[in-house]
């Protein structure tokens, strides 16, 4: 596919293009800690966007989106919203640079990938990580990393409609070889934790299915997480998100609180205890305890936060039965989309087998399966890598 996208940027441009690469990513434990300005453990996986690119000296933007077969002319002297939805993500990150003073000259873009949309694999991070990168890079802007997750970010606010956290965009741009990156979703500090998968792999199950419960309830867990700050803060006035909240704080206080809300406060508590614990493993390279963290978070998002859906509930059970998965759990927002499995590599293709089986048995629908390798974050893609 890369040869094919530059290729085709040849045939449409007649220049020679710079190749960037900007991958999708998953989590790995610390789910809906985000805006709670808690710990996730995202990792950039082998589900990439790539972008052919090149200045073209005049003041318009050509795009051409390979996998759409879409192309469209912009001008860049009068960048806005565009009714073409592909185009807003590109839009919505020149939109920010130009905001933040660089001048944006006429390039042209071509670009594609192989990341599974609707997943919940973050294709649309890594597109706007990808285009940042690839300007940053031709413009010689020198942008630090860090500004350009958060101007992918914006992009994202701004020009998708979606207000997303952080993690997206940092993973797909801080991504490192093998390793898990653990950020502080409050202060942005990170960490890499070393990932030792010479003998297993990530096997992503896709339900195929997405409840229309989920941007409804999503903004529902987020009000009644607030809810649970805001009466904290009347007995412990130094707590500003459920990050600050301990255990003990939550059980002295479980009377006073609505059922439901302590159950959404107390999943996010443990699940931000359970990142911290996971990090630990990985460090001592146990694996097996990992697993048993990743276990956990399910049971949490089940039961506590409640945005698992029957499909996933059972994709987890069919895992947990099978001795060669060490961890299974939901990713994402909930109500669908995938489950990540850590299964040992001797299993993977009989864990694929059954779990494929057992998913059209139950449900009549054919499940999806990708399985992940951990690669680096945005980067240029060398001519002999083409």
């Amino acid at each position: 596919m890369l040869q094919e996208i530059k290729d085709k940027f040849k045939e449409l441009y007649n220049q020679e293009p710079t190749i960037v690469r900007s991958p999708g990513r998953v989590n790995l434990i610390g789910e809906h800690t985000d805006y709670n300005n808690g710990f996730v453990l995202p990792a950039a996986i082998n589900k990439e966007i790539y972008f052919a690119v090149a200045p073209n000296n005049t003041n318009t933007f050509r795009a051409y989106a390979y996998d759409l077969e879409q192309g469209a002319e912009f001008d860049l002297s009068q960048v806005q919203p565009s009714n073409i939805s592909w185009a807003n993500y590109l839009l919505g990150v020149i939109a920010q640079l130009q905001q933040a003073g660089y001048e944006v000259k006429g390039f042209d873009l071509v670009y594609g990938g192989n990341i599974p949309i609707g997943a919940g694999l973050s294709s649309s991070a890594a597109v706007e990580c990808g285009l940042a990168y690839a300007l940053n890079h031709i413009f010689r802007y020198n942008i630090p990393k860090l500004d350009l997750v958060k101007m992918a970010q914006l992009a994202e606010h701004e020009y998708a409609g979606v207000k997303c956290g952080i993690m997206d965009q940092f993973a797909s741009m801080y991504g490192r070889r093998d390793h898990a990156v653990k950020l502080d979703c409050r202060s942005l500090d990170f960490d890499y934790y070393h990932l030792e998968m010479a003998d297993y792999r990530i096997v992503l199950c896709d339900t195929q299915v997405k409840h229309n419960l989920a941007s409804s309830e999503y903004n529902t867990c987020r009000q009644e997480c607030e809810a649970g700050v805001a009466h904290l803060q009347r007995h412990y006035p130094e707590v500003n998100s459920l990050r600050d909240v301990t255990v003990p704080m939550l059980e002295l206080h479980q009377e006073e609180f609505d059922p439901t809300v302590y159950k959404r406060c107390t999943y996010v508590v443990h699940e931000n205890l359970r990142v911290e614990e996971a990090c630990q493993a990985l460090e001592q390279g146990d694996m097996k305890s990992f697993g048993e963290k990743m276990f956990a978070s399910h049971r949490g998002l089940q039961h506590k936060y409640e945005v698992s859906c029957e499909e996933l509930d059972f994709l987890v059970d069919q895992a947990r039965e099978m001795d060669a998965v060490l961890g299974a759990r939901m990713m994402g927002g909930g109500f669908g989309g995938c489950t990540i499995n850590l299964v040992k590599l001797e299993a993977l293709e009989e864990f694929i087998q059954r779990m494929e089986e057992a998913y059209k048995l139950q449900f009549g629908i054919h499940l999806k399966t990708y399985v992940a390798e951990i690669v680096d974050g945005s980067s240029l893609v060398e001519p002999g890598q083409v």
